[in-house]
């Protein structure tokens, strides 16, 4: 369970090839930025909209259903739901053992 106020993360499958996450982005909510120094992150937008950031300094772009994202190995990417409904997306992270580093 998240804690309180947290985007809710869902893990469907993970294998030594990839892990695939459900994520439920609340409105106001983000997903801090952050890089996967040995793999890369696609995000499938299904729902709702947001800021994607791009850069460890803030900047970042408009997404929304629909849309496909990579960040490849070491590319800085987080959300921010700046819309009035849940932003839900599916993560595939690959290979499943990409690390996580805030930046």
């Amino acid at each position: 369970q998240p804690a309180a106020g947290e985007p809710i993360r869902s893990v469907i499958t993970e294998s030594v090839d990839a892990a695939v996450i459900a994520w439920c982005v609340k409105p106001g909510q983000r997903i801090s930025a952050h890089v996967h120094p040995d793999g890369q992150d696609t995000w499938t937008i299904l729902a709702g909209c947001g800021r994607y950031f791009v850069s460890a300094h803030g900047e970042s772009i408009a997404i929304a259903e629909g849309d496909v994202l990579v960040a490849h190995r070491c590319e800085v990417h987080g959300v921010l739901n700046t819309g009035q409904q849940d932003l839900v997306f599916i993560s595939v992270v690959s290979p499943a053992a990409a690390g996580f580093m805030p930046v």
